[in-house]
């Protein structure tokens, strides 16, 4: 339990820390002009109140993301702990709160285009392809899941509620963002954290043994093919750093009524998100303790995922319904369909976004949101009636490395901005932050060579022995390096 305690006490402190210390690095000033008012079109850029922004924004990047992923990362014991707290204050926090910054200072733009102004066309333009498929695809699972769910409690025939979600995501994707998602999102946002509450309060007075982190151990069964690195840090994606997050930042970076706002809704969610997954992964090593004669919850949790598929909805739900009684049987209904759901619709809402700014369409007049929306609900439509699985089992891997591209777009901007104000103060005028660029380095180098291991070593994948997975992964990550820091010492931003 100490473990656990010192690792949500470093998240607590991290947003009024090392949050306020990025705000300063990006010259966060309130007085800033923002795109909700100065391009409001009373559709995508509205400004809405900073409790909606923020618990809109933890809904977005959040989904079954912090739950599932933690559980399934808890089984390789309390290292999880580790990186749920140091990847979310120094990765995944600053990876949203900057991206949401760099977002709102070009206008509310789609992440292609920020990391395209910042890597270049060719950059620019894989990413394009990259983010629309990923978020159509990522649109069609959470079609596909929920009105299976729905069917399995009410007996109607899936292919019904298949399409009433998708009629609601049409819905979602087409009206002004204030109608559908400003006034559902915060609602399931809060049950989100109530959820989490109530299974942190059940950690501090309960009976479950909350195990300390004594070693790296690595207690994953079958380890041999799912080794702690790279997997762990592919498998906990949301709850310490998700590319994903980045494609979602601009629909907040137009809602903001002040530049101010943004440490709350950007690093203060994705701050939240990873006390979800910490307490998730708490939870999830603790609860499983005795079973079936298991020494420890972690071997009691492995045993108990073997057995049922490595299903981490089974394991939500029998946590919820022991824990929470009646309450918690509400909160894993919201978990396995809610969540989901408002996941898919602001994916399609993105790549709507991502679309239109892609071709120059203006989004004022439904028509136009029509012509890009009726060719991508056919596609994401499409994609339901063939077997995705293969795809969709390397989502979590494209997810990371969608943000690698993010860190390293985030590098870039850091390296530029005392290099920009230096020559707008003149030579003789020294200027602090030359080096800010290294608060997105090393995280963009770590997650390359994670990324790149994963790619070459996992059996899932090239499969490659490690030895040879590592060396081409670290020569990856030194070409990674050099051509990214070429490109910013030319680039004029």
């Amino acid at each position: 339990m100490i473990t656990f305690i010192i690792c949500l006490t470093l998240l607590v402190a991290a947003y009024f820390t090392y949050g306020r210390f990025l705000e300063k690095v990006c010259g966060i000033k309130s007085d800033t002009q923002v795109p909700s008012k100065t391009s409001y079109d009373g559709v995508d850029y509205i400004p809405m109140s900073r409790w909606k922004t923020f618990l809109i924004q933890l809904l977005n990047i959040a989904g079954l993301g912090p739950i599932f992923g933690a559980v399934l990362g808890a089984t390789y014991g309390p290292v999880a702990f580790l990186w749920i707290t140091l990847g979310g204050i120094f990765m995944g926090a600053m990876h949203d709160f900057i991206a949401g910054v760099i977002s709102l200072d070009s206008n509310g733009e789609s992440l292609p285009e920020i990391i395209g102004k910042y890597l270049g066309m060719t950059t620019r333009q894989v990413m394009r392809l990259l983010s629309v498929v990923m978020m159509i695809m990522v649109g069609a699972v959470f079609m596909l899941g929920p009105a299976g769910i729905l069917s399995s409690m009410t007996g109607w025939n899936a292919n019904f509620w298949l399409y009433v979600v998708l009629a609601y995501y049409l819905l979602a994707t087409l009206l002004p963002i204030d109608k559908i998602i400003g006034n559902i999102y915060p609602i399931f946002g809060g049950a989100l954290i109530f959820m989490a509450l109530g299974v942190l309060i059940v950690l501090l007075i309960g009976k479950y043994p909350v195990p300390e982190l004594t070693t790296l151990q690595n207690m994953k069964l079958n380890a041999e093919h799912f080794p702690i690195i790279p997997t762990m840090f592919i498998t906990i994606a949301c709850g310490a750093i998700s590319g994903f997050h980045a494609t979602q930042s601009p629909l907040m970076a137009r809602c903001l009524k002040n530049k101010k706002e943004a440490r709350s809704v950007f690093y203060g969610a994705m701050i939240s998100e990873s006390i979800i997954a910490l307490i998730w992964a708490a939870i999830a090593m603790a609860f499983f303790y005795d079973y079936n004669g298991a020494t420890n919850g972690v071997a009691g949790l492995n045993a108990a995922l073997a057995e049922h598929n490595n299903d981490a909805s089974w394991v939500v739900n029998t946590i919820t319904n022991t824990t929470l009684g009646k309450v918690g049987a509400l909160l894993a209904l919201l978990g396995v369909v809610a969540a989901p759901i408002s996941t898919g619709d602001t994916a399609f809402r993105s790549a709507r976004l991502i679309i239109a700014d892609i071709i120059k369409l203006d989004q004022k007049s439904i028509v136009k949101r029509l012509y890009i929306c009726i060719p991508m609900f056919v596609i994401g439509f499409i994609i339901t009636l063939i077997n995705y699985e293969v795809l969709w089992r390397y989502f979590s891997w494209a997810n990371q490395t969608l943000s690698v591209f993010t860190l390293w777009a985030i590098t870039v901007y850091l390296y530029n901005k005392p290099r920009t104000e230096q020559q707008k103060r003149g030579p003789n005028n020294r200027i602090k932050g030359r080096y800010n660029y290294l608060i997105s380095l090393f995280p963009a180098l770590f997650m390359t060579f994670i990324c790149a291991l994963f790619l070459f070593s996992s059996k899932q994948m090239v499969g490659l022995q490690m030895i040879n997975g590592s060396l081409i992964s670290l020569g990856v990550t030194i070409l990674a390096l050099v051509a990214v820091m070429l490109h910013a010492k030319k680039a004029s931003i």
